[in-house]
């Protein structure tokens, strides 16, 4: 058991890991573009007309799942910060600087479908609703990350500092979630519960899961991509890239 253990431990090093990224990230992509087409061919040709919202309301398939995966990938950012304050582990800076700026673009998804599902819905683009302004604020907490990390020379020294934005900035989430319950807003409440049975049909049901795993998977295809070019970065002056293969960076 502790054998085990300590062969996972070792892939916190960024020399063990970086083979390990290379060979997963283009699984998690070819399983991205797979649930992406399934997904959006259940969500546009298979699932049903809405009775009240009428075909506008497909815009949801990329909204919420869009929505969901701004929230996680912020708290698995604050994961890593948190190894990274407690181990000073190298990686955990690394993986969440990989992983900032697919959480950004998913926040402004987010923001920008919203946008275009509340006009004909709400007859505006924007109101300063409680859900609306945490989710701006949660896309404002990623660039004020990624500026910060960006604009402090020494790599530790700005791992850290982008540790404290991502762990002070993670009580956002649950407002962002409860936000719907806490105050009266326009934003509907949620669709699909862990305790409730879902308020939907099931072909949109399936839909809306496939494109979320579609985004989860992109999310990790793209951020072990993107963390891979981080430790070549990084690393550039150790022994271990120097021998590196040119056909393996």
């Amino acid at each position: 058991m502790s054998q085990r253990f300590i062969n996972w431990f070792k892939f916190a090093s960024p020399a063990s890991f970086y083979p390990l990224a290379g060979k997963a990230w283009p699984w998690f992509a070819a399983l991205a573009t797979a649930f992406c087409a399934a997904g959006l061919w259940i969500s546009f040709f298979v699932a049903p007309t809405d009775f009240q919202q009428g075909e506008g309301y497909r815009i949801i398939f990329i909204h919420v799942p869009a929505s969901w995966m701004s929230m996680f990938i912020y708290c698995v950012m604050a994961f890593w910060a948190a190894i990274g304050i407690t181990f000073n582990t190298r990686l955990s800076g690394m993986m969440s600087s990989a992983l900032a700026p697919t959480g950004a673009l998913f926040a402004f998804l987010s923001l920008w479908t919203g946008a275009l599902w509340g006009k004909p819905m709400w007859g505006a683009w924007w109101v300063w609703d409680a859900r609306l302004t945490s989710e701006l604020i949660l896309f404002f907490l990623y660039i004020g990350y990624i500026a910060l990390t960006a604009a402090i020379d020494d790599p530790r020294r700005a791992d850290k500092a982008g540790a404290i934005v991502a762990l002070v900035g993670v009580v956002n989430v649950p407002i962002i979630y409860f936000s719907v319950k806490w105050w009266n807003t326009l934003h509907q409440g949620a669709s699909v519960s862990l305790t409730k049975a879902p308020t939907m049909a099931t072909t949109m049901l399936w839909g809306m899961l496939l494109m979320a795993l579609a985004f989860w998977m992109y999310s990790i295809a793209i951020a072990l991509y993107r963390v891979r070019a981080i430790i070549l970065e990084r690393e550039r002056h150790t022994t271990w890239v120097a021998e590196l293969p040119e056909m393996q960076r």
